[in-house]
């Protein structure tokens, strides 16, 4: 052994007596170490949690006092389940003074703001035409809040009221669009908690309406995302006589292009669209859970695409229809990448849309042509043209990602549990042939293996029900992608509705279904830690339950036949032979006055009708009418026979 290596073999044996500097370097990063477990567990809880591993991006902002840089930490990986963030603030005291009530006036207060969204600590412009002479803005966090189901957040001072002047129609695509003067411009802070918001204005004489604002959490990472369907909401508003349905005459006029520059139509949900009917009950739901939530708009999965990393799933409510291809690309990435998918309504991702700027900034015009021969991108980029997306170009049924597709509507049938072993239905009661009533409607979903489908899909429910009078199926499904990811979808518009804890919409009753509630808890909970697939594997029967229903479809209602009658035209002592039954001349036909009058004798459907000529008859069926050319009727067997002559005998 040489020295050299001796000695470094002796200094290994030596005990490591470390310095003071270094005992306080230790003590030091052992604390720094704590500390930010510490703030991972807090900021995780308030769902901005930094994951174990992060991306940065840099922004630069220059003003009056010169450049500064902004560094934002992206979490990329989901946070937990449950929230001690939610869970205080649901447990702040509420309030029910968010509620609409009294005698309203139509248009008497209406409003809309400049974003569909933004960020705490954000402002927005706020734009209010109405005819009282001042009104307030009271901002209201919707949650649980121990029942009351809001909290208020702000409100404003009285603000002088204003007629605004009316929105022009935009005639080339038939497009309403307002340009109100701003009436304020409201700056949030931290005390505005993110969440879906509703803005109440409340006249002087207690004239009210509601305004929708979605608050985002920065830099997400939260267990659950849910998306506020706002595309869908300005698709079906009808402010100012069009929406992408219908206008003043019908169809014909409808919109091409729909603005978010108007508010909401006070008969769609009091100016808060759809959101209190088929998306509020999951909201308060999952606010009363403590589960650890964030929220976003449709219009941000296209503006901020990065808002679905880093979540364990992603839930579609109600009626969520109208998609851009941008908005289906990165949710049909986050499943790729292992996030789950819920989708708690029908007729999902079925209208292609894309979007347009207006003079309040971009993504404010919604496009929606319908047909190719009519939308000018035809010709530009058939990937963005705007029809239906099973529909060419570019056809992409909905079935890809979903897993069931559009079918049919309007129904109200009772939902049919056909595979009750599976998971779902844990401690919900239901059993093989269990019906829940009126929960199929108004739209439904049904499997379809001529359409690209996931071929491990699992019907868990299969409703017999007859859609203008044609039998088909509303399916409930499940299945696993090959990131692991869950997919689930209900099937009908009505699952959310049917969980409301204040006003049980018609047909529905018994709100909140306690099996529905219960369900929806079975799925969250499986699909809240990641990747839902390795526990709860999809078993494929959907092709099966296909061919082979357990539950026998409905028969169309055949009506009863048509009556048949035969009419004979017999020339009486006096009448022309060449007399018609309905003749256009208005020459009098010739007769023996009261003693051989031209009689129409008509009896009941299925017999024969004899008919003389210079007559006309209509008979209302099931009954037996004599009737006389001078204007007695007489009625054997029911109602009236109308007889109107041609002639007026002598």
């Amino acid at each position: 052994m040489t020295g050299e290596r001796a000695h470094k073999k002796r200094q290994s044996k030596r005990r490591f007596r470390p310095t003071p500097w270094q005992i306080v370097f230790a003590i030091g990063a052992l604390l720094i170490v704590v500390a930010a477990g510490f703030g991972y567990y807090a900021l995780s809880s308030n769902r901005s949690a930094l994951a174990t591993a992060v991306t940065t991006t840099t922004s630069q902002h220059t003003g009056s006092q010169g450049t500064t840089t902004t560094t934002a930490i992206q979490p990329t990986t989901p946070g937990p389940q449950f929230s001690a963030a939610i869970q205080a603030e649901n447990a702040k005291p509420g309030t029910s003074a968010w509620r609409i009530s009294g005698y309203q006036i139509k248009d008497s207060i209406q409003g809309y703001t400049s974003n569909v969204s933004i960020l705490p600590g954000q402002s927005f412009n706020l734009y209010v035409s109405t005819i009282e002479p001042s009104f307030t803005v009271t901002a209201f966090r919707m949650g649980w809040y121990q029942g009351n189901l809001a909290r208020q957040i702000w409100q404003s001072k009285p603000i002088p009221g204003v007629s605004q002047p009316k929105c022009p129609l935009l005639q080339a695509t038939n497009t309403i669009e307002c340009y109100w003067k701003s009436s304020i411009k409201v700056t949030t802070n931290s005390t505005w908690f993110p969440g879906d918001y509703l803005l109440l204005l409340h006249g002087t004489n207690h004239q009210e309406s509601y305004v929708p604002i979605t608050i985002r959490q920065p830099n997400s990472n939260s267990a659950y995302l849910v998306i506020n369907a706002v595309t869908t909401w300005q698709a079906y508003n009808t402010y100012g006589g069009y929406d992408l349905y219908h206008g003043p005459i019908g169809y014909s006029d409808r919109s091409t292009k729909v603005s978010f520059d108007r508010p909401y139509s006070y008969q769609f949900g009091q100016g808060a669209a759809d959101f209190l009917g088929n998306e509020f009950p999951m909201v308060s739901l999952m606010e009363k859970l403590g589960l650890n939530v964030s929220y976003v708009t449709s219009v941000d999965l296209q503006r901020f695409p990065n808002v679905v990393k880093a979540h364990s799933v992603i839930i579609s409510l109600g009626h969520d229809e109208y998609w851009s291809p941008q908005m289906r690309s990165v949710v049909t990435q986050a499943r790729n990448q292992g996030t789950n998918l819920m989708f708690l309504g029908a007729n999902a991702i079925f209208r292609r849309i894309r979007f347009d700027s207006s003079p309040l900034g971009s993504y404010r015009i919604e496009v929606n042509y319908r047909s190719a021969a009519l939308d000018p991108y035809n010709s530009i980029n058939q990937k963005y043209v705007t029809t239906n997306w099973p529909s060419p170009p570019a056809a992409d049924p909905e079935s890809s990602l979903i897993g069931i597709q559009y079918s049919c509507n309007p129904v109200h049938y009772p939902m049919v549990i056909t595979d009750p072993s599976a998971w779902i239905f844990s401690g919900t009661g239901l059993t093989f042939g269990s019906r829940i009533p009126q929960l199929v409607g108004s739209e439904f979903d049904s499997y379809n293996p001529n359409y690209p489908t996931p071929k491990n899909l699992q019907i868990f429910a299969h409703s017999p029900v007859l859609c203008r009078n044609v039998p088909y199926f509303s399916d409930m499904s499940y299945y696993v992608a090959s990131s692991g990811a869950g997919v689930f979808a209900t099937g009908t518009n009505l699952w959310i509705a049917s969980m409301t804890t204040w006003v049980c919409p018609p047909p529905l009753s018994g709100c909140p279904i306690a099996p529905v509630v219960k369900m929806t808890e079975n799925v969250l909970n499986a699909f809240g830690n990641g990747p839902a697939g390795p526990k709860y594997p999809s078993i494929s029967n959907a092709y099966q339950v296909y061919r082979h229903p357990p539950i026998p479809p409905l028969t169309p209602y055949i009506p009863p036949p048509a009556p048949t009658t035969t009419t004979t035209t017999i020339p009486r002592d006096g009448c022309p032979s060449s007399s018609t039954t309905n003749p256009s001349s208005s020459t009098p036909s010739p007769g023996t006055g009261t003693t051989n009058p031209c009689t129409t004798t008509t009896t009941i459907a299925g017999s024969t009708t004899t008919t003389y000529p210079g007559e006309t008859t209509t008979t209302t069926p099931s009954q037996t009418t004599t009737t006389t050319i001078s204007g007695t009727t007489t009625t054997t067997q029911g109602s009236t026979t109308t007889t109107t002559a041609t002639a007026t005998a002598p």
